[in-house]
């Protein structure tokens, strides 16, 4: 059902859908870490909870089915590519691995259970000492217009990694720090039809864009520690901020909480919703995570509500975890 109020301004105006999927009642539902849409308009979450974590959902929202079983040790990023195929960051497995729509593994980057040697202690960002090769907790991944893999690395790590269509790596760049270039948790990752390479550096609270090659073009500032963008078709960028009240030990209450942002490639701000005063509520949030739009250019946005929010004693763990924005 639609909720009366609106959200963004201009030509990205929303309502929200407060029962944008069924879930059926014996299936566990934790909390919707990522979210995509596939070529048939059907929507693929990330769930972590349950025992198989990748659910499929009809363009209704409609159940279809889930897979996955057994095969992640932290559901962490998803992104479907323009030929479906379907790729899935499992971030203390040390893992990114790609599959059919159907549940069908086709490839693995990085060694399961193995993390590379960065000098990081207790996963945390602040003790990296180095950067490491592929991959120490990695977030997320995005394909390029030339079939390019890229994989933000991560919580464990301070790399983007470039790989070939077929997993070979090409390329890797970054360092630990607050420098142009560098990284505290490169959280997510987008690419824009140019070729040219967007990173969520989400501890520096900033947008940092590359060349194809990682060579440093620019930081955009006007964000609260984005975790992760999508790109639409025009080019504008969609952003999920999480915000300054969960998932920190230093929360700042009196700084904005999880939001959406939406910029054109310009860096200019198009629209702007959310906050974090009441998370219960349609259109605001506790933690956005994932961000996603179908071919309408309706809005998904998943929430980490349990381990950045409820953990934290901000929300309980009913707290909303999946929001669908409807373009009007």
């Amino acid at each position: 059902m639609l909720t009366e109020d609106v959200f963004g301004n201009g030509d990205f105006v929303y309502r929200a859908d407060d029962s944008c999927v069924a879930v059926p009642a014996d299936i566990e539902f934790g909390e919707a870490v990522g979210i995509a849409v596939d070529s048939r308009q059907r929507l693929f979450v990330f769930n972590r909870g349950g025992t198989e974590p990748v659910m499929v959902f009809d363009q209704e929202g409609n159940f279809e089915k889930m897979w996955g079983a057994g095969q992640f040790v932290r559901p962490h990023g998803i992104f479907i590519g323009p030929d479906d195929s379907v790729y899935l960051t499992d971030d203390q497995g040390h893992t990114v691995r790609k599959y059919t729509t159907d549940g069908q593994l086709l490839m693995t980057l990085g060694t399961h259970g193995v993390p590379s040697n960065t000098g990081v202690e207790n996963s945390n960002y602040r003790t990296i000492q180095h950067p490491g090769p592929p991959f120490n907790l990695p977030t997320n991944l995005a394909v390029a217009p030339d079939g390019s893999l890229y994989v933000s690395d991560g919580y464990g790590n301070c790399c983007i990694h470039r790989f070939s269509p077929d997993g070979d790596l090409l390329h890797s760049w970054g360092s630990s720090g607050i420098e142009l270039g560098a990284f505290q948790i490169p959280h997510g990752i987008g690419v824009d039809q140019s070729g040219c390479v967007v990173v969520a550096d989400r501890e520096n609270s900033r947008l940092q864009w590359f060349t194809p090659d990682g060579e440093f073009i620019e930081q955009w500032t006007d964000t609260a520690r984005p975790c992760n963008v999508y790109f639409d078709e025009h080019d504008n960028l969609y952003v999920a901020e999480m915000g300054w009240h969960a998932g920190t030990p230093d929360p700042q209450p009196d700084e904005t909480g999880g939001r959406v942002s939406i910029f054109c490639r310009d860096g200019s701000l198009l629209a702007r919703w959310g906050g974090g005063q009441n998370p219960y509520d349609a259109g605001d949030f506790i933690a956005p995570h994932d961000i996603w739009l179908d071919t309408q250019g309706n809005l998904y946005v998943s929430e980490v509500s349990i381990s950045a929010g409820a953990a934290r004693g901000l929300v309980g763990a009913d707290c909303p975890s999946l929001q669908k924005f409807v373009k009007q």
